[in-house]
């Protein structure tokens, strides 16, 4: 297949930036005692931007950055190009110098964890453009192929045979190439800026100043949710999934009633285009959960805010968990294990969701901060 070549060019740069983030990161637990700060962190991820930009030449420079108050920065969605046409960097145009220079920044901007996370949504988008996920995927009409994309796509029968997009052309583009980088603002050790990277079923959109940041809004999603690759099953969002079951079983009868809502939620509420609208919390309270409770609680949410690097990372879980007693915990559907059920996480500076996509093979979800997404609060200093 002509398309393979590419598959196993982009494969090899981001298998071998695994590897070197491993190595970098030992190499930096065993020089330093003490974490990087924050100021540090950002100050890295600046000269990794700077180190991207420096492999464009001057029209390769202007069509991946933005003002930082330009309509750029709310401009993200989980369907595919060109459904929703995206601007930057692609992949799929960049050179092998560019191509390890994002991945290099990536590994800045995320955890170990959440670096893995990316590379493996990514990957599955590759499985659904070669449609070869090493058997059909679960839930998917007559066992061929992915499931249909329910956010409005289109994409019936999944991507088995089509590889770039539809035969004949103009439909989505799918594959671990059709991901796009850009800068909403320069990226500076001080001045606000963004980091952008995403494509179907990703949008990392990560707003930094000086010390602090925000990676709200952003959304990992995942289709297939599982497949095989190298003779592993990827789960990209398993442990977001086992966690959920884990605690909303582990809850007795009384505190299952008030966490299970008496209605369906079919799909995310805050989703992509959903800026600005709000929830009205519902579920269980996290404070009327038991000590072990809120520890798998907490250990929930780190799925998301853990995708950050662990520098802004760790300052956000103690902040959202001052916020005990008005974090709520929401659940719609079945509490089996491997069945399709949503579920919610939302506080005064949290929104978390989780929405299968009539099934559990095509999984959407979203990060969000009502107080803090695209670094509202840094805007207003």
């Amino acid at each position: 297949m002509p398309s393979l070549p590419r598959f196993a060019t982009l494969s090899c740069l981001v298998l071998s930036g695994i590897a070197a983030v491993g190595i970098a990161q030992r190499a930096s637990s065993s020089a330093s005692a003490s974490p990087a700060t924050q100021a540090e962190v950002t100050a890295r991820l600046a000269a990794s931007a700077q180190a991207v930009l420096a492999t464009l030449d001057e029209a390769g420079r202007a069509k991946v950055q933005f003002p930082f108050d330009s309509p750029q920065k709310t401009r993200w969605s989980n369907l595919p190009s060109p459904m929703f046409q995206r601007t930057g960097l692609r992949l799929a145009d960049a050179t092998a110098a560019q191509k390890t220079a994002v991945m290099a920044l990536l590994s800045v901007a995320l955890s170990r964890d959440g670096y893995r996370k990316v590379t493996e949504i990514m990957r599955g988008d590759e499985m659904l453009r070669t449609g070869d996920t090493s058997g059909p995927a679960r839930g998917a009409p007559n066992g061929g192929g992915a499931p249909p994309d329910r956010s409005g796509a289109g994409i019936a029968g999944g991507a088995r045979g089509r590889g770039r997009g539809m035969p004949g052309g103009g439909g989505p583009e799918f594959g671990q190439d059709q991901y796009y980088l850009a800068f909403v603002g320069t990226p500076s050790a001080t001045a606000p800026w963004m980091l952008q990277f995403g494509g179907h079923h990703l949008a990392i959109n990560l707003t930094l100043m000086g010390s602090e940041a925000t990676m709200a809004p952003s959304l990992p999603a995942a289709q297939p949710a599982t497949y095989t690759f190298e003779g592993q099953t990827i789960r990209p969002l398993g442990r977001e999934n086992d966690k959920a079951f884990g605690l909303i079983n582990a809850l007795d009868a009384n505190l299952q009633r008030q966490a299970i809502l008496g209605y369906r939620v079919p799909d995310l509420v805050l989703g992509p285009g959903q800026d600005g609208r709000s929830i009205q919390p519902e579920g269980v309270k996290a404070s009327a959960l038991s000590a072990p409770q809120q520890t798998m609680l907490w250990d929930l949410v780190r799925e998301w805010t853990g995708i950050m690097n662990d520098a802004f990372a760790e300052p956000r879980m103690a902040e959202l968990r001052s916020h005990l007693n008005d974090t709520y915990f929401a659940w719609s559907g079945p509490t089996t294990n491997g069945s399709a059920a949503y579920f919610r996480v939302q506080g005064p500076t949290l929104v978390i969701e989780y929405a299968p996509q009539g099934t559990v093979d095509h999984i959407h979800t979203i990060y969000r901060d009502p107080t803090n997404d695209y670094g509202a609060k840094f805007a207003r200093r």
